[in-house]
């Protein structure tokens, strides 16, 4: 995509290539006609003079010469030197001219510009009439392309036949003289065109100096510069917009020093959700812009107020940023201990990053990010929990695989021990017992390790997105039946245009009808059960409340331990599973409760 500079250039350079052409070939046309008119004058002039010598020559009178001409008329042209000296003198008169002759009625010239082509046939060439007749292109075409002779012919009468004079005309040395007036033209085309290249590059300077005279200040005030003015080129067309600049800048210059609240942009409320602390300086060291965590950890960095104003000499924010906006390089990582929300202090992680404008060695500005190190520390604690606990995951289901085959291998042998005394009948019956003991312990055992081994390794994700509405809707459908016995309602709260979800929909439906029979479990006496989902952002919030027995303030932290129930019969898993499920989905599950007043479950899930 070419500029607008050089949209303009070539525009002009055509413009007047395309004028110095027409011209040109207009000047040649002129040229050749000319030419052609001048030649064919002087040809006529010379076939003139040499028709009066000739008529002279042959005029039969009572002299013995007139009476010597009449019987050999042939004899006496040739002998005559005034037509001798005419005929060689022929090229004179014109340079296009190659020969003149008189030729008789059989095509033989009787004299001839050159001797000794005297007596020999000459055949008739085209007249020059039909050259000079034709248009300009196939004319000059002609002349270019054929190097062929043309005569101009004029008849002499000699007794009772008819003679005639030839003058010979070369478009080779037409086209010879017209090169030479071509080159000319060349020439002052190239030099035409040169000279507007040089114009078109002058006029278009000084055409677009105006723009960029208006980019320049469109800059400066995107930097925040206050009171930018144009220096624009004197001009009606031009005072009416320079008003309307210095007008729109003056508008905002006042609204920063008012400090008037903005509208954040799209990068100010993407940093405003950084962990991480973020200020932006301009060139001359100002607070442009700073995120709630930097407002956290230097409160004293204000919008529109300098960094020197607001920290003292010597701190290392202000050591750092001062050193990128003098050499415009990166600076950092720096450890510092700067005082965070309330009074105390914790260790950040200063670096300061130059930021480049649309220009080479332009600098727009320095923007210093503070890293909390506590938190990095979190993170990393985290991850290598994540991976002590993947490995464990790996070693417990190693451990659960080796325990379940001698769990198959004893039940086995149980039965058979129960088969054998069964045949052999005398007091074995208390036997019996004992085994079925142990038999019943071993399956309860088995199922132990089996529901260890689903939460160690769970099923692969399916992930798609899933409809929550038709999802809860089927749940309460469910356990409405068993809900009804308690006397239990069964409430669902959930608009049809709730978004989808990111996640397996057998796993999420586990969850939910998880919690919805644990629900219904904990409300022997009736009560409510309410499923209650919106939209939160970017995620979806789905609320599982009951107004059952609730869960006592020491059993609220284990709720979600493997193993931990309060149920007589319960395996201490399910609830384990649905904290699981949950992690697996990128979501998060919140539990509150109040003895003798009821649960609420609220899970987060991102949407699809």
């Amino acid at each position: 995509m070419l500029s607008v500079r050089a949209r303009q250039i070539a525009g002009v350079t055509s413009l007047v290539g395309f004028i110095v052409l027409v011209l040109t070939l207009l000047q040649l046309n002129t040229v050749a006609r000319i030419s052609l008119d001048e030649t064919g004058s002087r040809a006529e002039m010379l076939g003139n003079s040499i028709y009066q010598s000739a008529f002279g020559v042959l005029m039969v009178g009572p002299a013995a010469d007139d009476a010597a001409a009449a019987d050999n008329p042939r004899e006496a042209l040739r002998n005559d030197l005034g037509i001798r000296s005419i005929l060689e003198s022929a090229i004179g008169y014109s340079v296009n001219v190659t020969y003149a002759a008189i030729v008789d009625d059989a095509g033989v010239a009787v004299v001839h510009s050159s001797p000794e082509l005297e007596g020999t046939t000459m055949p008739p060439q085209e007249p020059f009439e039909a050259l000079v007749g034709q248009r300009p292109l196939t004319r000059a075409r002609t002349i270019y392309s054929d190097a062929t002779n043309y005569e101009i012919q004029q008849p002499l009468l000699v007794g009772d036949r008819e003679w005639s004079v030839r003058i010979g005309v070369s478009t080779l040395l037409i086209a010879d003289q017209l090169w030479n007036t071509f080159r000319q033209a060349i020439t002052t085309a190239l030099v035409a065109l040169a000279v507007a290249l040089l114009v078109s590059v002058l006029l278009t300077r000084w055409m677009l100096r105006p723009i960029h005279v208006i980019r320049s200040g469109l800059t400066r005030l995107g930097r925040g510069e206050s009171g930018v003015t144009l220096d624009l080129p004197p001009g009606e067309e031009f005072r009416e917009l320079g008003t309307s600049f210095d007008a729109l800048s003056a508008q905002l210059t006042a609204a920063r020093d008012q400090k008037a609240p903005a509208a954040p942009t799209a990068y100010e409320t993407m940093v405003a959700s950084l962990e991480d602390a973020v200020a932006l300086f301009d060139r001359g060291g100002t607070v442009m812009f700073t995120n709630p965590a930097m407002d956290a950890v230097l409160p004293s960095l204000k919008p529109g107020v300098t960094i020197t104003e607001a920290l003292p000499p010597g701190h290392a924010a202000l050591l750092l940023v001062q050193e990128s906006l003098q050499s415009r390089r990166p600076h950092g990582p720096l450890v510092a201990r700067l005082a965070g929300e309330g009074s105390d202090e914790r260790e950040r992680q200063l670096a300061t990053h130059p930021v480049p404008g649309t220009g080479t060695d332009e600098l727009v500005g320095v923007m210093l990010v503070a890293r909390n190190l506590d938190y990095l520390s979190r993170v990393h604690s985290t991850i290598s929990y994540s991976r002590k606990l993947a490995a464990l995951g790996r070693l417990f289901a190693g451990v659960t695989h080796e325990v379940k085959n001698p769990l198959n291998a004893m039940t086995i042998h149980l039965e058979l021990l129960k088969g054998k005394l069964t045949k052999a009948g005398n007091g074995s019956a208390e036997i019996a017992k004992h085994v079925d003991v142990i038999g019943a312990e071993i399956k309860r055992l088995d199922e132990v390790v089996v529901n260890f081994l689903k939460f160690t390794r769970p099923e692969e994700l399916k992930l798609e997105p899933v409809d929550l509405e038709r999802m809860i809707a089927h749940v309460a459908r469910t356990v409405e039946p068993e809900a009804k016995a308690h006397g239990v309602a069964v409430k669902v709260d959930v608009p049809e245009s709730l978004p989808l979800v990111n996640g397996d929909a057998s796993m999420l439906g586990q969850v939910f009808m998880n919690l919805a029979v644990n629900a219904v479990q904990a409300m022997p006496d009736g009560g409510t059960l309410r499923f209650d989902a919106r939209a939160v952002g970017r995620r979806v919030r789905v609320d599982v409340v009951d107004t059952g027995q609730g869960i006592s303030p020491e059993n609220l932290a284990k709720i979600f331990d493997l193993y931990f129930t309060t149920k007589k019969k319960g395996s201490g898993i399910g609830l384990s599973m649905v904290y699981r499920i949950i992690q697996l989905h990128d979501g998060e599950v919140e539990v509150s409760s109040t003895p003798g007043a009821g649960t609420q479950f609220r899970i987060f899930l991102p949407q699809a």
